[in-house]
């Protein structure tokens, strides 16, 4: 964990910090239930400022202090004169010394408390109460039945704090999960809420911090959010007398037979990027379509591994994998790739190649891996990437003492004694062949100006994405890697407007 954050981004929290913000925040108010009554105060006026016209509402509350945040939302939904009830399973009735004084201060108001029947009934709205930060295993049987049922309604679904059966740490969902129309998390931005499963469940997110800014400050931090925002003037822009040199030089290696599309990709988002000079070393038959596609790329066809030595020499990054496949012509140029002191990207097959045989990497080195490479490298399965995404690219990192870049919904960018970095921006149209490929020639292309591996990883897997975003403009369906060729252009040079 670590204490301080990075000047760019969204500093998000895990669970034991907002239990100590909790904590904070009790002994300043003096009364423990003065937060959870904040609390649902501010839920309603979110379900107000998003819903104002909305008159039947259902708290679907919990056993614990999130259920309590519901019935405290419910009561002023109530006093307000709108249809509110809560719905519980007798199971769940409240158990938190908090949740019951909510219940108790909801029942006093007269507020009705209904038994779940797998319905609900004429209700406008469902308020999603069952559990918070605090759940890190799968929703019992009578959870379920219940998530299915908000599942199933029809009916905008609003989430307090978390939509139930979501890791808030890891982003993962180990059972049900409540897939939320909104979500309004409470205190802080929780760090899980921003990776993996929680793209499908969240909805589009807010934030009440109910005045806990001052113990926000004093707790640690579990990652940092990135998004379109902090991309702007983010990449330095050329010097009036630069020249080509001074923006480096790109090696891509890749393209084996019947494979060199991605490494053209990876040529064309370097050279998008701002490379000064890129060139590729790929099987001969792949250069004519290269000059064709791309002239101002440097084609090398090499038969022989050996060839490789002077192109290694004059570049200035290489990146390695983009179809490079894993036959004796792809395994030999990686090992020279990797016996270079040149600084790398892997990608691809060159990973898959690792996974085979582990090695020391050079200083520096940036690895891109989806899950399932990520899977391979550490021997996991992918589904157990994905059930701790950031516990996946720490570990990673350390393993191999180097960046590494996780790649899927909300791709994660991990390094030793970095605070990790979390990409909210992307769109599943990037789902598609060839994205990683680009995503090679970005961070290359960055690394080539002179950032240091861990600040080209960053920018480079932001730029990629807010150039998906763009690319998306017409329609996720359909999005082709190459489409991002042109906003990534404008984007590395400041966004629309610059």
């Amino acid at each position: 964990m670590y204490a301080v954050p990075a000047p760019r981004g969204t500093p998000l929290y895990d669970a034991a910090a907002l239990r100590g913000i909790e904590a904070s925040m009790a002994t300043r108010l003096g009364d423990d239930f003065a937060l959870m009554a904040r609390a649902g105060q501010a839920a309603w006026r979110e379900l107000l400022a998003r819903w104002p016209d909305v008159q039947r509402i259902v708290v679907v509350c919990g056993p614990g202090n999130n259920g309590g945040d519901g019935y405290e939302l419910c009561r002023y939904a109530h006093e307000s004169g709108r249809d509110a009830r809560v719905l519980r399973i007798d199971a769940h009735a409240p158990r938190t010394a908090l949740a019951q004084r909510a219940c108790q201060a909801y029942r006093e108001a007269g507020g009705r408390i209904k038994a779940f029947d797998d319905g609900f009934g004429r209700a406008q709205l469902v308020v999603d109460a069952l559990f918070g930060i605090g759940l890190s295993r799968e929703p019992d049987a009578d959870a379920a039945r219940v998530i299915d049922a908000i599942n199933a309604s029809g009916l905008p679904v609003f989430s307090l704090d978390v939509p139930s059966g979501l890791d808030a740490d890891r982003g993962s969902a180990p059972g049900r999960v409540v897939h939320a129309t909104h979500t309004l998390q409470l205190l802080a931005p929780h760090a899980g809420l921003y990776t993996g499963a929680a793209a499908r469940c969240t909805g589009s997110l807010a934030l009440a911090t109910l005045d806990a800014e001052e113990a926000l400050a004093q707790a640690p931090v579990a990652a940092i959010r990135l998004g379109q925002e902090d991309l702007r003037d983010w990449i330095p822009l050329r010097a009036r007398d630069a020249h080509k040199g001074d923006s480096g030089h790109v090696l891509c290696i890749g393209g084996d037979t019947g494979k060199g599309g991605a490494v053209l990709l990876a040529a064309d988002a370097a050279l998008r990027c701002g490379a000064g000079l890129v060139s590729v070393a790929t099987r001969p038959g792949h250069v004519p379509a290269l000059l064709a596609r791309r002239p101002e790329a440097m084609g090398h066809g090499l038969d022989d591994a050996g060839a490789l030595a002077p192109l290694l020499e004059r570049a200035d990054v290489v990146a390695v994998g983009p179809g490079l496949g894993q036959e004796a012509w792809g395994a030999a140029f990686h090992d020279l790739a990797l016996a270079s002191t040149k600084p790398l990207v892997l990608d691809a097959d060159a990973l898959n190649l690792l996974a085979r045989r582990t090695r020391v990497l050079p200083a520096g080195t940036i690895l891109t891996p989806h899950p399932g490479e990520a899977a391979r490298l550490l021997g996991f399965t992918t589904a157990e990437v994905q059930a701790n995404r950031f516990a996946a690219a720490r570990l990673l990192a350390e393993m191999f003492g180097c960046v590494v870049v996780l790649k899927g919904a909300g791709t994660l960018v991990a390094a030793p004694e970095q605070v990790p970095r979390v990409i909210a921006a992307g769109n599943p149209g990037m789902a598609v062949g060839g994205m990683g490929d680009l995503l090679t020639g970005c961070i290359a292309a960055l690394r080539a100006l002179g950032l240091d591996a861990f600040d080209a990883a960053c920018r480079g897997a932001l730029l990629h994405a807010v150039a998906g975003d763009a690319a998306a403009a017409d329609g996720e369906r359909g999005l082709l890697p190459s489409d991002l060729l042109g906003p990534l252009r404008t984007w590395v040079n400041g966004g629309p407007g610059a």
